[in-house]
């Protein structure tokens, strides 16, 4: 079993404003935390991984398919791998959470 604090990942600003961190990596799961700072987009993009989430603060729309959808704290949400999504932060409030991935997203565009 592997431990890690959550203070000893890395935090990298992928686009503006948007915040992300690789907390933990397994043979099936990879776990990223994030933070989408008020008035930040994540552009539109697609990956082959499941993405599984939930939110612990604020709120942000999320545009799946075309389609918008208001995800708050305490939410939990699911994006099939292969479709296109995207983030923005329409509040005054950070919006923040955990996303899970199958299989790990072990290196993910924003890492370059």
């Amino acid at each position: 079993m592997e431990i890690r604090s959550s203070e000893d990942a890395e935090t990298v600003e992928a686009v503006p404003d948007v915040h992300l961190s690789q907390l933990a990596t397994g043979d099936e799961m990879s776990v990223q935390g994030y933070t989408i700072d008020p008035g930040a987009t994540v552009p539109e993009h697609s990956h082959p991984h499941e993405q599984a989430g939930v939110a612990t603060r604020g709120e942000a729309t999320f545009l799946v398919d075309g389609e918008e959808r208001v995800v708050s704290a305490g939410d939990t949400y699911v994006i099939p791998g292969g479709h296109a999504h995207a983030v923005e932060n329409r509040g005054d409030e950070p919006f923040e959470g955990v996303d899970v991935f199958s299989p790990p997203r072990t290196d993910p565009d924003w890492r370059d």
